[in-house]
């Protein structure tokens, strides 16, 4: 597992450890191996990028509930750049793809999320409308963080970006400019855990926790197609 954290002993340093195993198993996760290869069944990848554009709306407003707890102009700002990136190139991307599948971009929008999508998505914004920015910060990072190192290893592994189909998400989760949207969230993990007590620390940790195995779930959920029992 390639470790991305630049500062020694940096919080953030503490977070990825805490999470290194969930993460793991989600990079052994048929849905990622598969993908990596390029093997995965395209049903599986469609129905994961409606999940996923759901899911985004939410992790949209997480940043914006970001640029709010903010107290300085300059972090307002890099959350307000953060959300406007998810909304108009992240998501932009999956609207390409869909097209490719003939599904438009109301269809997407109109998507029922999966009980796995409406657990995630509600846990993060209960931390949003209830926490701290570092509790905020803590919670949304094991996306990108993971989503930059997958795309990082991918890009290395040989033919991986052979495959037409999932050469373009590779791609945009490998690209310096979706890394340096990372690096600063990273960093201002760390800025915003420096000189708290443990407690308030320990409460941090078990966000990014738990944020990083409703990541696990959400690949899961993907590969199974999770339906609603009725």
């Amino acid at each position: 597992m390639m470790n991305t954290t630049t500062q020694a002993g940096a919080f953030s340093e503490r977070l990825y450890q805490s999470s290194k195993e969930i993460w793991e198993q989600s990079h052994r996760h048929p849905f990622l191996e598969e993908l990596k290869a390029g093997t995965l069944d395209p049903a599986k990848f469609i129905y994961y990028l409606k999940q996923d554009y759901v899911y985004l709306i939410d992790y949209a407003k997480m940043f914006a509930y970001g640029s709010i707890k903010a107290n300085d102009l300059l972090t307002m700002g890099k959350f307000s750049e953060l959300s406007h990136s998810i909304l108009n190139v992240e998501m932009g991307l999956h609207r390409l793809y869909a097209e490719r599948f003939g599904i438009t971009r109301e269809e997407l929008e109109n998507t029922e999320p999966s009980p796995t999508t409406i657990a995630y998505t509600k846990y993060l914004l209960d931390v949003a409308a209830h926490g701290t920015l570092a509790e905020v910060a803590a919670a949304i990072l094991p996306c990108m963080w993971s989503y930059r190192e997958i795309g990082v290893l991918f890009a290395a592994a040989p033919g991986a970006l052979d495959h037409a189909l999932y050469r373009d998400w590779i791609l945009m989760y490998s690209s310096d400019e979706f890394g340096e949207l990372t690096d600063w969230c990273i960093g201002i993990m760390d800025q915003l855990a420096e000189g708290l007590p443990e407690p308030e620390l320990a409460k941090i940790e078990r966000h990014f926790v738990m944020a990083s195995k409703l990541e696990y779930m959400f690949w899961d959920m993907a590969y199974r197609e999770e339906a609603w029992p009725v």
